[in-house]
């Protein structure tokens, strides 16, 4: 596994800290490292894809255009209105286990986020993960590659884009 997994589920873990208990919110989050460590992150529901289908066409796409060694995605799973949970994983290039990691959120009575279990982290096949196959070859039209290479374009002044350091 790439350091650069282990370190990306470090630093996950502290953003969605850092967003559910400083902000009160919990975003669905993408993020990849490329192989120079340059990072880009951002919010899943800022894309406008109606369909889950079309939103993975476009990760699986930008994984691949940004030669990506590892990828993140992570959301709120609620079980029951008082069973929530903060989970993504860590998909490595190289790896056939992903990092899996799990903490379970506490909301007060007016359902704002007052505590975070400490991230469990287990390791997961990549197969077994929904999003693990965004490395995977995909035949995209020239016309559908433009689309997305524009929506990136567009996107960029909401990507957090940042150099892990090698």
């Amino acid at each position: 596994m790439h350091l650069f997994a282990e370190n990306l589920a470090v630093e996950i873990s502290t953003y969605y800290r850092n967003l559910a208990l400083g902000h009160g919110v919990v975003p669905k989050v993408f993020t990849l490292v490329n192989g120079e460590g340059d990072q880009y992150l951002f919010f899943i529901d800022d894309l406008p894809f109606k369909s889950e289908d079309e939103q993975n066409q476009f990760l699986t796409y930008i994984v691949q255009a940004h030669e990506a060694v590892c990828y993140a995605r992570g959301t709120l799973v609620i079980v029951e209105k008082n069973q929530q949970f903060i989970e993504f994983a860590v998909i490595d290039r190289d790896d056939v286990q992903a990092i899996v990691c799990s903490a379970e959120l506490t909301r007060d009575m007016d359902d704002k986020p007052i505590g975070l279990s400490e991230f469990e982290k287990t390791l997961a096949k990549k197969s077994s993960i929904i999003f693990g196959s965004l490395y995977e070859p995909i035949k995209l039209s020239d016309e559908k590659i433009e689309d997305f290479e524009s929506l990136w374009l567009e996107m960029k002044s909401k990507i957090l884009h940042r150099s892990m350091g090698l």
